[in-house]
């Protein structure tokens, strides 16, 4: 079972709508998908909650109340969506459980200098640091031929972590959320910008390079 994890100490800055729709991506590639939801406001769990029976199937963890213990033993894909303010030794823990870390970036001042501080202390986690899980930031909820847009560019750019994607704001992601959908299974009339903006992070995750 290949573990991926949606993390960022930073509150607020999409790791659930990242890890539901990297969930929903493997789950229409024909995998078998367990969701773990770490966020005790369970925004992953509603969304399984909602999601149409005539959709692929994707297995729901509990992961604030059990941990990955109930985790489904056959699931070929885990996405774990880590909770927030994680930091020391519960951060050390939570990375030994992954092969694979996304980290979403928001736009905002306050989020690069957040970020810069939670990847250097990443960065020093045991698993990282001998490279036996990969880590690559996104930058999420953008809104190009800004300025901000300009300086997450380049922040992340400057990252020294593989920077492999960049996530426009779009309702379409409010759309998909709220019917138990990833960006990928609205009709392409509507998503088609969405997925091209997607590719570059799939790849990612379909690659060697995204696994130690």
């Amino acid at each position: 079972m290949r573990h991926i994890m949606v993390l960022n100490a930073k509150g607020g800055c999409g790791k659930s709508t990242l890890a539901t729709n990297i969930a929903s991506y493997f789950a229409t590639q024909d995998a078998a998908v367990a969701l773990a939801d770490y966020d005790p406001q369970r925004s992953g769990l509603d969304w399984l909650a909602r999601r149409p029976e005539n959709r692929p199937a994707i297995a729901g963890v509990a992961g604030f109340k059990d941990g990955l213990r109930k985790a489904p033993r056959n699931a070929d894909i885990l996405v774990i969506d880590a909770p927030a303010r994680s930091h020391g030794a519960e951060l050390a823990d939570l990375v030994k459980h992954a092969e694979t870390i996304v980290v979403p970036v928001l736009p905002s001042t306050i989020d690069m200098q957040a970020t810069t501080t939670f990847l250097d202390e990443l960065k020093g986690v045991g698993k990282i640091a001998k490279k036996q899980a990969k880590v690559a930031v996104v930058a999420n909820r953008v809104r190009e031929n800004t300025l901000i847009y300009d300086d997450l560019d380049e922040y992340l750019t400057k990252a020294r972590v593989p920077y492999v994607a960049a996530l426009r704001e779009a309702q379409n992601y409010v759309r998909a959320y709220t019917r138990g959908l990833g960006i990928f299974e609205l009709p392409e009339y509507l998503a088609w910008p969405d997925w091209e903006e997607w590719e570059p992070l799939t790849a990612w995750l379909r690659s060697k390079r995204s696994q130690p």
